[in-house]
């Protein structure tokens, strides 16, 4: 055999490299997951997006024959668990659940310490939940049509209320005042519970909230649905009509729960993700919880969810500078 010397084999070890390195990432790719993997929701646990990441967790898990950790990291209006998966290695291991709070963040945080757009790369759509306008039954509305109308009689003077200054849900109203003409005041309270027992107590006029925590008070008649935001009627309420059928004109900012992975991390092993809460969301069971919860399986491929994020982040944008909002 002849020796190798000198740049020849200095080439030789990289087409080692060469060769090794890709076999290596691809070996890797196709054994994943070989270890826990932590889904990170940038919320307090006991929410929806904890409730629908505890839902996919286990069938995950149970396909993988590997554990996946639900690690609740709360803080800064999401902020804080977000930047944790922004910094993590990008080998699919860690993975945020991301919902509206991480576009309207984007739209409205002009310091992140994070770069929403560049820092993570689209994985999946889990669900679109539905939110309610809701009124009490007291203030006399019946319909979209009448709020406008009790609105318009009373500029400045009609409170509408929200889950907290700058949340999704908060950019939703400041949506239905825009498309309204009317002139309302937000109060922002501590969540979407205490913000419906002002609007039950009459002491907010009118409010846009997640319909399964307001679900029950509508069932008992302590609050009344005007609309919904989805974009057919819920089957929870087949009766009430969706924002659409009332007031065409409203902006709708696309809100729900998805997963992202860091920036970089390797293609296949996000499509195999994917695949797999494609796989969980079309179970009859999964279906039945989510439809419980007011929300409805909405699977999307990698590309299809980087692309839906940037239009979320686009339209929610537009919407902050029309009502003028800043962020606090």
């Amino acid at each position: 055999m002849l020796p190798i010397h000198g740049t020849t084999f200095v080439a030789a070890i990289a087409v080692g490299v060469a060769v090794v390195a890709p076999q290596s990432l691809a070996q890797a790719q196709q054994n994943f997951p070989t270890k826990p993997v932590r889904i990170v929701v940038p919320s307090a646990a006991g929410g929806p997006p904890d409730t629908v990441a505890r839902l996919i967790g286990p069938k995950m898990s149970e396909r993988w024959g590997q554990p996946v950790v639900i690690e609740n990291r709360p803080g800064a209006g999401s902020m804080t668990g977000t930047n944790v998966v922004a910094k993590a290695t990008p080998d699919g291991y860690t993975l945020l659940l991301n919902s509206g709070a991480f576009a309207v963040n984007a739209a409205l945080q002009p310091n992140l310490p994070y770069d929403p757009l560049n820092d993570f790369a689209g994985v999946t759509g889990i669900s679109s939940g539905t939110l309610a306008l809701v009124v009490p039954p007291a203030l006399g509305v019946k319909s979209v049509k009448d709020l406008i109308a009790f609105g318009k009689a009373q500029p400045g003077k009609i409170l509408f209320g929200s889950a907290g200054a700058a949340s999704y849900v908060h950019l939703w109203g400041e949506a239905v005042r825009l498309a309204a003409g009317i002139k309302a005041v937000h109060v922002g309270f501590k969540g979407a519970p205490q913000a419906a027992i002002e609007v039950l107590a009459g002491r907010v006029h009118y409010a846009v909230l997640n319909l399964i925590v307001v679900l029950p008070m509508i069932k008992d008649g302590k609050l009344l649905a005007l609309a919904v935001n989805s974009p057919q009627r819920s089957p929870l309420l087949p009766d009430v009509p969706t924002m659409a059928e009332t007031l065409p004109e409203v902006k709708r900012p696309e809100g729900g729960l998805g997963i992202l992975a860091p920036a970089g991390t390797p293609r296949p092993i996000r499509d195999q993700i994917s695949k797999e809460i494609a796989r969980i969301l079309d179970l009859p069971d999964i279906k039945e919880r989510l439809q419980a919860m007011g929300a409805t399986p909405a699977p999307r491929t990698p590309d299809e969810h980087d692309k839906f994020l940037r239009a979320q982040i686009e339209t929610i944008s537009k919407l902050v500078v029309e009502a003028g909002l800043k962020a606090k």
